[in-house]
């Protein structure tokens, strides 16, 4: 009994030093398949891969397959397309490609990266823009655009990607310090999702209708932008949202009887985080004054009149001028038959002149009156 319980143990002992050594290897191929491949000039710690700052010209090949977040910044990277990412990424939810120059984002590009749900482009000078960047069916919830495009033609691409409902599952939408000025008014409809939107420093003169459509909305920057007042159907709209604020300092807004109604507007709002900041831009008198302290007395429309009167002016001034040449190149057409008309007058009234002169002469002199009377007779 006592061998067969020694041999037992043995051969328990063995196995189990078996199987020890078979999960040690396998940990070893773990680590070793999760270290490999990490790309040159860059730097791998479990599911994340580092290159930055690293003057590279492209992305980088061999991404670890099980990468979960990659950060490629501040490098000189001009474009990226389809070959960037030629392998299928299906760990990757992170992708940071700010700071890279990046010029051109074209088709395909994020076709390999199916479960991508936050993507990076800011400050890079994106001119061109692929609508079939994004595949269909995609799990994008973050965009950052900041500080990427510095004229709107540059945005058709994007733009068509919004309005045709790629990015459905968008909840962080970042377009600020990008020379926009002016979006459609259906623009965002397909983003149901939405939930903050930045066009903070964008040139925007007016609001889209469609932003106030979006369900989920909660919050809207639209700091140093273009707006001097706010349309009455665009404040009612928000105020019917719950949980919704919106951010407006910095606008150069226009203080005459146009804001009268956005006035009563934020005294009776609480949408607005940023009130009390809210200053005048025009007219020249209350330029910095606090919106809040301004009294219906000195919100007058007496500029804009004076604009449009003077105008006005300009404007008949020029007619009048325009009138003036044509009557002068006229003269200036029928000058000859002009003077012989004015000839013609002369002589006529001359003739005239001079039967009323020999009248006079003969009703002045008594000797020839009674000849003129015997004369008539």
């Amino acid at each position: 009994m006592r061998l067969l319980s020694t041999s037992c143990w043995c051969q328990g002992a063995r196995m189990k030093a078996s199987l020890s050594g078979v999960m040690q290897l396998v940990f070893l191929l773990a680590l070793m398949l999760s270290c490999q491949g990490c790309p040159d000039k860059c730097e791998c710690s479990l599911q994340t891969v580092k290159c930055q700052n690293k003057d590279l010209d492209a992305i980088p090949p061999f991404i670890p397959a099980n990468c979960r977040v990659l950060l490629i910044t501040g490098n000189n990277i001009s474009s990226v397309n389809e070959e960037s990412f030629p392998s299928q990424l299906e760990f990757l939810t992170h992708l940071d490609l700010s700071d890279n120059e990046i010029e051109a984002v074209e088709g395909m590009v994020f076709h390999s990266l199916p479960n991508l749900v936050q993507l990076d482009l800011s400050n890079n000078k994106i001119q061109t823009f692929s609508k079939e960047a994004f595949p269909d069916e995609n799990k994008l919830q973050v965009l950052n655009l900041s500080s990427s495009f510095h004229n709107y033609s540059s945005m058709s691409g994007l733009q068509e990607i919004i309005e045709n409902g790629k990015l459905r599952q968008l909840t962080v939408l970042d377009l600020s310090d990008n020379d926009i000025g002016l979006l459609p008014d259906d623009l965002f409809t397909n983003v149901t999702n939405l939930v903050s939107l930045s066009l903070q420093n964008s040139s925007i003169s007016s609001i889209p209708n469609g932003l106030t459509k979006l369900p989920q909305l909660q919050d809207l920057d639209l700091r140093h932008n273009s707006l001097a007042t706010l349309a009455y159907t665009i404040m009612t709209e928000f105020s019917l949202k719950s949980d919704f604020h919106i951010h407006l300092e910095g606008n150069p807004w226009r203080c005459d009887c146009s804001i009268e109604g956005m006035l009563v507007w934020l005294n009776n709002s609480t949408l607005v985080t940023d009130t009390k900041n809210l200053t005048c831009a025009e007219p020249e008198h209350l330029r910095q004054w606090p919106l809040l302290q301004l009294e219906p007395t000195q919100l007058k429309c007496s500029g804009n009149m004076e604009g449009v009167l003077e105008t006005s002016y300009v404007f008949l001034g020029l007619v009048l001028a325009l009138i003036g040449v044509i009557f002068l190149l006229v003269l200036y057409l029928n000058r000859k038959g002009i003077k012989r008309w004015m000839y013609n007058i002369r002589d006529a009234c001359r003739d005239h002149m001079e039967g009323y002169h020999y009248r006079y002469e003969i009703n002045s002199d008594p000797r020839l009156a009674n000849l003129s009377i015997n004369s008539d007779v």
